[in-house]
């Protein structure tokens, strides 16, 4: 089939792999334009765009898809179909009406759970113990299509956000594989998605990633498996910024305040938390650092038993 994909992060970058090694025609490549990142603040491309360029696709980088000058390019290529993953642009109707075949998303989750820009996270933060990808049919609501395939895999307790992604962008780029010749074949029927369920994934901003120590152990815990690698869950101590990458739920000591050092061991401080439960923190960060066990973090900062965390800033 000839295709404009259209997709952005790491989790696009592998279903676009996956439909060139499939044979399919990669008509044009549209992603979000290079952004400054790293401490240098130099310009940096899209994954989707590496990736495209690697394999000597055509790519487009508009700011919005709502020009007249946008649509009547992508009716040029004549493409049969669109596919859309992780992109970061709303499509228009006049867009998702050029494609004869339709447009088809690649989704993090099991719709109509956590629709919006941040699945992943959100299915951590909740405590789901499932989640999974949906290939949908585009609609002009913010994924409220019909679905045509999806499946199911487990959230395990110690999955982080990037682990959980690995396995979805590999999922995600099967089931796309998968789905499009059974779709165009009528082999793949889109039923609607249920009325009811329906939960919003919101973006993420920073302040997400705050932890308040007055929340329970298994709240936290989640907090900083969501946001590893990015932002990153974080905390204060001592007046500065400390991020927090791995934890684990121990016994507490409900007479102790939230935040309080209960004891420090090479193995992880052991931190007070809400409702009487603990942390065991083992994988720390100073600002400007890198992470470190907690044996080795402790060699470069006195934490002493009944001295006490902060709330991360907001």
């Amino acid at each position: 089939m000839r295709l404009v994909f259209a997709g952005t992060p790491r989790f696009a970058a592998v279903a676009l792999d996956a439909l060139a090694d499939a044979g399919h025609d990669i008509a044009r490549v549209l992603t979000q334009p290079d952004r400054p990142a790293g401490r240098g603040l130099r310009m940096v491309a899209s994954e989707v765009k590496q990736a495209a360029l690697a394999r000597g696709f055509s790519v487009d980088q508009p700011v919005t898809l709502r020009s007249a000058d946008a649509i009547s390019q992508l009716r040029a290529v004549g493409a049969d179909m669109m596919i859309v993953a992780a992109y970061g642009l709303i499509l228009p109707q006049a867009v998702l009406d050029l494609f004869p075949l339709g447009c088809l998303n690649i989704h993090a989750s099991l719709l109509p759970r956590w629709r919006g820009a941040a699945p992943i996270q959100r299915a951590i933060l909740a405590g789901d113990t499932q989640t999974g990808v949906a290939i949908m049919r585009m609609e002009a609501g913010l994924d409220t299509g019909p679905v045509y395939l999806e499946r199911a895999i487990p959230i395990a307790s110690d999955d982080t956000a990037g682990t959980l992604h690995d396995a979805l962008a590999h999922l995600g780029a099967a089931l796309i594989v998968e789905a499009l010749p059974a779709v165009v074949q009528g082999r793949l029927i889109a039923r609607p998605q249920p009325a009811t369920g329906v939960t919003y994934a919101a973006k993420i901003a920073r302040a997400d990633a705050a932890l308040h120590w007055d929340q329970p152990a298994s709240v936290l815990h989640r907090t900083i498996r969501a946001f590893d690698p990015t932002p990153g869950a974080h905390a204060m101590f001592g007046g500065d910024t400390v991020k927090i990458w791995k934890a684990d739920v121990v016994s507490g000591q409900p007479d102790a305040p939230p935040g309080t050092v209960l004891a420090t061991e090479p193995t992880g401080i052991v931190v007070a938390a809400g409702e009487g439960s603990a942390l065991q923190v083992s994988v720390l960060q100073k600002a400007g650092g890198r992470r470190l066990g907690a044996a080795e973090f402790l060699r470069g900062q006195e934490i002493s038993v009944g001295t006490r965390f902060g709330n991360g800033a907001s």
